[in-house]
Parts: C-alpha cells; sequence; structure tokens
C-alpha cells in the first residue's frame, strides 16, 4: 500500500514541501532514498523504538521511502513524525483520509515524544502559501508557526496524540496567536538606557544621528571610556521594529532554532560576536548553509568589539554585505540569499597599549605598532563606515554626578520623527527606508548644496583626502543630522558637523 505525507525542508530562509512516499510491499527490507543526511537515514532507530513504545511496530515486509523531489538534498532529524505516520498508515496499522491535508513535522525521542525543530515560520508560510489546512508539530514551536494566518497550528507532545487524531479523530489543542496584539504588547524597552551613561553629551548625540539615519558608526578610545556601554544602549533609541520587519527577523532566527517557545520577536537583534569568530560564523555558510552573524543582526545591531583584533579576512567579508545589504552564499547545486540590512558599530582602542595622545598615561607602543595596528583594518572597510567618534574617559566629576542624563525614551522619540521623515521621502523607492540605504544617484537627488556648503566640503576634501565613497557618507549623514533638525535643506553647519565625524580620515591622526 502506498501512502503521501508531507514534510517540509528550509533552504535559506524559505522552506519547499517535502512530499514523503511510503510503500510498504511483500519481501523484508527498509529502503529511505531522495537524499537524505545522517540525521534522517538513523531515523528508522528512533522510529521503531517511538512506534513499540506506544503500542505500535514497523511491520516485517520491504518498506520503501522516498522523500520528493528526491534531487534536493534533506538534512535534520524533523522528518522522524513524517515518516513514522506514513509507515503506520501504508501497512494499514492506522486509517485516516486527513492525512494529505495536513504539514506533520517533529524529532521523535525514543518514547514517542517530540522534540523540537528548527525553521517552523518559514515552514508554516509555505503550508499557508499552499493552501494546506493544517501544521502538526512540537509544541515548543507551536507559537512560532502560530503566527501564520489562515492556518490551523496544533503543538502536540507525543507520537500518540497525533496517531489518535488521525485515526480515532480525537481532537487536538489548536495554538492560536492575535499576531498584531501580541507583537504591540511585547514593545517594550531594553534594559539598557541611555540615562546611565554619565556625561559623553558629544557621543550621545553622535549616536542619536547613527540611529536617526542607520549610519554604520566606530568608536575610538582608551579602555574605560566607555565605548561597549554607549553601543549596548543603542537599540534603545532605534525606532521600534514595524511588523514586516518583526516577521523577517523572527524568520531568520528561526532557521537556526533561537525561536523555541517564544512567538514573534518584537525586539531589534543586538549581536556582538568574539574576535575569534571564523569568517563562516559571521556571514554565514558551512555545507548546509546557515545564517551567520550579520543576517542574525538584520533589522538590529552587529557590534564589534576591538575591532582590530578580529582576523583580516574576517573583516574583509563584511564589506559586500555592507554595501548591497544582503549575503550570497553558493555552493555547487544550489544558492541562497540571507537579509544583512544591520547598522554596523565597532569600537577600538587607538593603539595595542589602548592610550594614545594621553599625557598620563605610559607610552607603551612604539609609532610603528601603532600604524601595524591600526592597519589591520582596510581603508574600503572605514570608507564604508559612515561615523567616526573618539571617545574620551569621563571626568571624575562627571560620574560622580547624582543627575542623570537624558534618558532613551526621549532620544527614540526624536529619532523616530526623522525616520518617519526619511520614510515619505523614500515612498515611492522599494528598498530604501532611511538615508544609509541612499545610493549616489539618490544622495544627489535628496542632499543639494547650496554654493557656501560645497566650498566647506570641497576644502575638507582636499584637506582630509578624502575618496568619493568618504563624500557620500559625508552628505548622508549630513543628510540626517538636518532631518534631526526638521530642515528641508541640507546647510553649512549640517556638513561642518558631519566632516567631524570622520577622524580616521584625518592626515597626522596618529602623530
Amino acid at each position: 500500500m502506498l501512502t503521501k505525507v508531507f514534510g517540509s525542508a528550509v533552504f535559506g530562509v524559505e522552506a519547499q514541501t517535502i512530499t514523503c512516499e511510503v510503500n510498504v510491499d511483500i519481501g523484508v527490507g527498509y529502503h529511505l532514498v531522495g537524499l537524505p543526511d545522517n540525521a534522517i537515514k538513523e531515523s528508522n532507530y528512533r522510529i521503531a523504538a517511538a512506534l513499540l513504545n506506544n503500542g505500535y511496530r514497523i511491520p516485517g515486509k520491504k518498506i520503501t521511502l522516498n522523500l520528493a523531489p528526491a534531487d534536493l538534498r534533506k538534512e535534520g532529524s524533523a522528518y522522524d513524525l513524517t515518516l513514522a505516520l506514513g509507515i503506520l498508515t501504508a501497512s494499514g496499522q492506522i486509517h485516516s483520509a486527513n492525512l494529505e491535508k495536513y504539514i506533520i513535522m517533529g524529532e521523535l525521542s525514543l518514547d514517542g515524544s517530540l522534540q523540537p525543530i528548527v525553521g517552523a515560520l518559514p515552514i508554516a508560510i509555505k503550508a499557508q502559501e499552499e493552501g494546506f489546512e493544517g501544521f502538526i508539530l512540537p509544541i515548543q514551536n507551536a507559537k512560532e508557526a502560530a503566527i501564520v494566518n489562515d492556518l490551523k497550528v496544533f503543538g502536540v507532545e507525543n507520537i500518540s496524540e497525533v496517531i489518535d487524531f488521525f485515526d480515532k479523530g480525537t481532537s487536538l489543542a489548536q495554538t492560536i496567536i492575535d499576531t498584531r496584539a501580541e507583537f504591540y504588547k511585547n514593545l517594550d524597552f531594553p534594559e539598557f538606557d541611555f540615562s546611565d551613561v554619565k556625561g559623553q553629551e558629544s557621543i550621545k548625540r553622535c549616536m542619536e544621528i547613527a540611529a536617526a539615519g542607520g549610519h554604520n558608526v566606530i568608536l575610538i578610545g582608551p579602555p574605560g571610556a566607555g565605548k561597549t556601554m554607549l553601543a549596548k544602549r543603542l537599540p534603545s533609541i532605534l525606532p521600534p521594529m514595524t511588523l514586516h520587519e518583526a516577521l523577517e527577523t523572527t524568520k531568520i532566527h528561526s532557521v537556526v532554532g533561537r525561536i523555541k517557545n517564544r512567538g514573534l520577536m518584537s525586539q531589534r537583534p543586538f549581536r556582538s560576536p568574539h574576535h575569534t569568530i571564523s569568517d563562516v560564523a559571521l556571514v554565514g555558510g558551512g555545507s548546509y548553509p546557515k545564517p551567520g552573524e550579520i543576517s542574525l543582526s538584520h533589522n538590529g545591531v552587529l557590534f564589534l568589539d576591538e575591532l582590530p583584533e578580529f582576523k583580516r579576512g574576517v573583516l574583509e567579508v563584511l564589506r559586500q554585505p555592507l554595501e548591497d545589504r544582503e549575503v550570497t552564499i553558493s555552493r555547487a547545486r544550489f544558492t541562497v540569499t540571507y537579509p544583512s540590512s544591520f547598522m554596523l558599530v565597532a569600537s577600538m582602542n587607538p593603539s595595542p597599549g589602548g592610550y594614545f595622545n594621553d599625557p598620563d598615561a605610559p607610552v607603551s607602543s612604539s609609532p610603528l605598532e601603532m600604524q601595524r595596528y591600526l592597519g589591520k583594518i582596510s581603508g574600503p572597510l572605514l570608507d564604508r563606515i559612515d561615523i567616526h567618534i573618539e571617545v574620551t574617559p569621563v571626568p571624575f566629576e562627571k560620574l560622580s554626578e547624582d543627575r542623570k542624563g537624558e534618558g532613551s525614551v526621549e532620544i527614540r522619540k526624536r529619532v523616530t520623527e526623522a525616520r518617519e521623515v526619511q520614510t515619505q521621502r523614500f515612498l515611492a523607492l522599494e528598498n530604501v527606508h532611511y538615508n544609509a540605504q541612499m545610493n549616489t544617484k539618490q544622495i544627489r537627488e535628496f542632499c543639494h548644496l547650496d554654493a557656501a556648503s560645497k566650498e566647506l566640503l570641497k576644502n575638507a576634501m582636499e584637506h582630509l583626502n578624502l575618496s568619493a565613497r568618504a563624500y557620500d557618507r559625508i552628505l548622508k549623514v549630513s543628510r540626517t543630522i538636518a532631518d534631526l533638525e526638521k530642515s528641508e535643506k541640507v546647510k553649512g553647519d549640517h556638513i561642518a558637523e558631519a566632516i567631524q565625524y570622520r577622524s580616521l580620515d584625518r592626515e597626522g591622526w596618529l602623530g
């Protein structure tokens, strides 16, 4: 007897429906075909034990299982439940006319209980698109899949519940989530607040500009100056995620299994990988490509602490995703693309010893060592960072003040207003939502300069020996400063402030 059960495979951040065909015939043998990986090949041992411990068995006949389309590589243990139900139905141990109306996924334990799977959200989206009535999966993933409207989601704990549902008509508890209500309920503020930062008003201003325009920023200063503290508080002043951004972000985190027992993500991600990270872990990849840190920080912040300590090869792979806001991983048989529209925040000491141009600090690095240290960061990568800012240590008088600084709520309000101006400006453009995403053509269109501003910028370009890309960055930042001041035109003082935020471009910065 031949039975078809439907599962799903995830490629990139998209899912594809897999038909699990099970045929039980005269003879002896167990044949699993359709390019399964080792985890799927081992499924017969888990299925046999799970069925036996729940009063069923694998028949002693010739069983052929095909995962179609057969030319696509399948991976993971999430097909256990799919294949087990196919075997039971094909061997006549259970009877169901509704099996083909559902996507069924789950990893089996030996006692028949279900373990969580990865990629439940993309699978649910695909199931809804293809008109399936429901999705049966482990209870730990039910909230994640229930984000999708017009799809019945049933979270189950044991294979016996699924067998009773199909064979005896026992009802399963449907997981229902009001996506919009859930999303807006969780729009609270992160634990870190800018009111904790003492002094550093100019740096806070710089972070506000970065947040308002989505600009990449690098903080340069000695140890203990507050670089990491400021970076960790950046998400608290970013505008709240839209529902579309939240779905996009949740989808990526779902693929790597980070959404267990959670619904829609409402906080912007903040990722801070260690400097020993490999290039594959940063941009994504592997034999079965998975998203890297830059995709996990999509719609959020990627913080690289101690930038020169990262391997140069790792930093160089950042260049293309920073420009294109997506990363493409190619293999011989397929290509996957992950979105990676993130804000890069990097921090670094000005020298290997940590101190530079500080008369009170001991000189522990020679000029050559400092040049070599800074040389680890390539010019093209620095060009892609819009704002360079020097962070100086906070004096004792400021640290000991009882008065709290301006909080994240007030700053976020101004940032959100500036972003709304940009949203209206770029309404007709598909992939541009804020100033940092503008290309050269759009910069020329939206950043008109008067004669005095042009002269000021020309002098800066000549004296600082700036590249064409740095020129574009200055115009983008000045456009954001104008938006924060609710100015339609980019003025000279906006240009002047933006030029200040190119510290590493200044000749003689080391001397």
